[in-house]
């Protein structure tokens, strides 16, 4: 695997540390909760059979090898994350799906990609994660031929994500330190403003720009909600450091708090969020950015 890392330390530093191993531990779980988003960016056109697709902060690897079942065996899949726990479970995956699927465990704000390298790239929830946003799409704009779709979801607005933020709106009153959630901030949130996201996409060169919200209904299984959010989120991390009595009270009061998603055998709730589209301007149109340096 190769390791090399650009100046998004902070991010670095997060999802190789407790929050990249609870997300390998607790995968079955996203997978089936984020499957509708996966479908979706499935549906975009451009990912087609021996096509060459990127996907970006691939986590431990689902829409990664979904899409390399679709390219077949003349295209390429690979699939992109800072979190090297991460990385070795999707390559664990792929290796015992006996799929072509390829990892790299590296930044993709900094990566020295090959140019032109893709003709299409994709993500799914893991675009919002760059200390430079602009650096970066100019970077997969270098990796991306002429006319190549790009292809994102992210989240929308806390608002518009109730089921999101149930986790530390129930908690505080017993946690008081949790973090919140910054709209804006490098994190789930980045992208929450449309604006913030078509002006990431313009400033680094991209064409074409689409950006609109999609709802999309997911679900998992109510017996493995609260290992969800015990593990994941500022919950998730903040559990790991407090008492036992408190972890109790906690626990029970979030599980209460869920109670509105709970539909019997399933937790259900509606993700929020946008769907953005954009492309490769040809090289002879195409602005000098930091990732052509």
């Amino acid at each position: 695997m190769d390791t090399p890392y650009g100046a998004n330390s902070a991010q670095v530093e997060h999802w190789n540390g407790m929050t990249g191993r609870a997300w390998v531990d607790v995968q079955p779980v996203l997978d089936q909760m984020f499957a509708p988003l996966e479908d979706l960016l499935l549906e975009t056109p451009a990912v087609a059979a021996g096509h060459r697709v990127l996907d970006v902060g691939c986590g431990t690897g689902s829409t990664t090898l979904a899409v390399a079942r679709k390219v077949g065996e003349h295209g390429r899949c690979v699939g992109m994350d800072v979190s090297e726990p991460m990385i070795a479970a999707a390559q664990a995956r792929a290796d015992r799906a006996g799929l072509p699927a390829a990892f790299i465990c590296a930044d993709a704000q900094a990566y020295g990609f090959e140019p032109a390298g893709f003709d299409v790239i994709v993500s799914r929830l893991g675009v919002m994660f760059f200390d430079n946003p602009v650096r970066a799409f100019e970077n997969l704009r270098h990796a991306a031929r002429e006319k190549a779709a790009l292809s994102f979801i992210a989240w929308r607005g806390p608002e518009e994500n109730p089921f999101l933020t149930t986790p530390e709106r129930a908690s505080a009153p017993l946690l008081p330190d949790i973090p919140a959630r910054r709209v804006g901030a490098p994190g789930p949130l980045a992208f929450a403003e449309e604006a913030v996201g078509r002006r990431v996409l313009q400033q680094s060169g991209w064409a074409e720009i689409e950006i609109r919200p999609v709802d999309l209904a997911c679900s998992f299984l109510e017996k493995d909600l609260i290992h969800y959010f015990t593990r994941i989120g500022p919950l998730g991390q903040i559990l790991q450091e407090t008492d036992e009595r408190t972890r109790a009270q906690v626990i029970e009061t979030v599980r209460t708090a869920f109670d509105p998603y709970v539909k019997g055998a399933e937790v259900r709730f509606t993700a929020a969020c946008w769907m953005a589209g954009a492309r490769a301007p040809s090289r002879s149109t195409m602005p000098k950015g930091k990732g052509d340096a």
